[in-house]
């Protein structure tokens, strides 16, 4: 608690701020532009809002916000399938809170059960276990998605049906893998980054060398932190000083909570359990092996094989979602930022969760 609080103490706030403005200024006089780095994470991204990092270091640090929010990427065509999956009255579907908002080409989840259809959300997806052993007579679905941080919890759920021997529970597993969207990124090269501050929940799991392939294949460092406003500054401020420096690493800035080699039980539960998959991306399109798929050994808690569920292409909206999660515009660049979409009304995804972009710019740093 005495470091939590050191970490959001107001004069070192000031002090690191103040640090890192002066660092951005002699970057700026040395190179003739602003650096240009990516918070991956989405917490942080809220973080950077929230507290007014963002809006304070705008006109001397450019902070992109990068596609680390796991209801944001993932496509219409799997929300529209997992909405889909409700239709069945004889299903029970368990979903995160953000899920429930994200609107369908036709309906959201959240309309499908003002209609009557079973849809409950849940903290954890092992809550989802207890209402399937509470509703035998039910296909109870857990739907699956995030990245590294949640997926481990993903699989010891699926350990857990097993010991129970439930035959009435699977999950739609859409997960996503931060490693593959980072080199989807830097090989499209439609932005120019600096530098990455990486995420520090995923780092938890996947440990600092997961990250080594930023600096052995595409030259940039990256500094892994944690989520107080301290820590964040700071995490900017080694960045910095190795872009002035020209050394390039990745450094473990959250060492409290991140090791080089990560969880090693998480690690080890994931491999037994699943094999790599080719997800869809919203705005992106198909990324080899950048997701998770339950191995054919456990077929029986796979949703996808389990249900066959077929859905139209998306409607085109004007929702620019898909450039906003790869950092090519800001949430303000689109047209229906805060006039046709805003948090009550939504029409993307990155305005309706705790992580998206767009709810993060609107809350904190929208003008007027």
């Amino acid at each position: 608690m005495e470091h939590l609080i050191h970490l959001s103490n107001p004069i070192i706030l000031r002090k690191s701020l103040e640090a890192v403005i002066q660092l951005a200024e002699q970057y700026k006089k040395e190179k003739g532009r602003i650096p240009v780095l990516m918070e991956v994470c989405g917490s942080h991204t809220m973080a950077f809002a929230k507290t007014g990092i963002k809006t304070r270091l705008k006109d001397h640090v450019r902070l992109i916000a990068g596609p680390g929010c796991p209801v944001c990427v993932t496509d219409q065509k799997s929300i529209d399938t997992m909405i889909e999956l409700s239709r069945d009255t004889n299903r029970i579907l368990c979903t995160f809170g953000d899920m429930v908002r994200v609107p369908g080409s036709k309906f959201s989840l959240m309309e499908a059960k003002t209609e009557g259809k079973d849809i409950r959300v849940v903290y954890s997806p092992l809550d989802s276990i207890k209402i399937a052993e509470e509703n035998p007579e039910k296909e109870v679905i857990f739907l699956g998605i995030g990245f590294e941080t949640t997926i481990p919890i993903l699989v010891a759920t699926i350990q857990e049906a097993e010991k129970k021997g439930l035959t009435n529970y699977t999950i739609w597993m859409t997960t996503k893998l931060v490693e593959p969207i980072l080199r989807t990124l830097l090989n499209g090269k439609e932005i120019n980054i600096d530098g990455f501050l990486l995420p520090g929940h995923v780092s938890v799991v996947t440990g600092k060398n997961s990250f080594d392939f930023l600096v052995k294949e595409y030259g940039i460092s990256g500094v892994i932190t944690g989520f107080e406003p301290v820590e964040l500054l700071r995490a900017i401020y080694k960045l910095l000083q190795q872009l002035l420096s020209g050394k390039i690493e990745i450094i473990n800035d959250y060492k409290y909570m991140v090791k080089n080699d990560g969880n090693i039980v998480a690690k080890k539960l994931m491999e037994k359990y699943l094999d790599y998959h080719d997800e869809a991306w919203r705005g992106i399109g198909v990324i080899q092996n950048s997701g998770f798929i339950l191995k054919p050994e456990y077929a029986i808690f796979d949703a996808k094989k389990k249900f066959h569920v077929s859905v139209e292409e998306p409607r085109k909206t004007k929702c620019r979602c898909g450039e906003i999660i790869q950092g090519v515009i800001t949430p303000e660049e689109c047209i229906l930022f805060s006039r046709g979409c805003t948090p009550l009304f939504p029409i993307g995804p990155c305005m309706v969760s705790t992580e998206g972009t767009c709810a993060a710019h609107y809350q904190y740093m929208k003008e007027g």
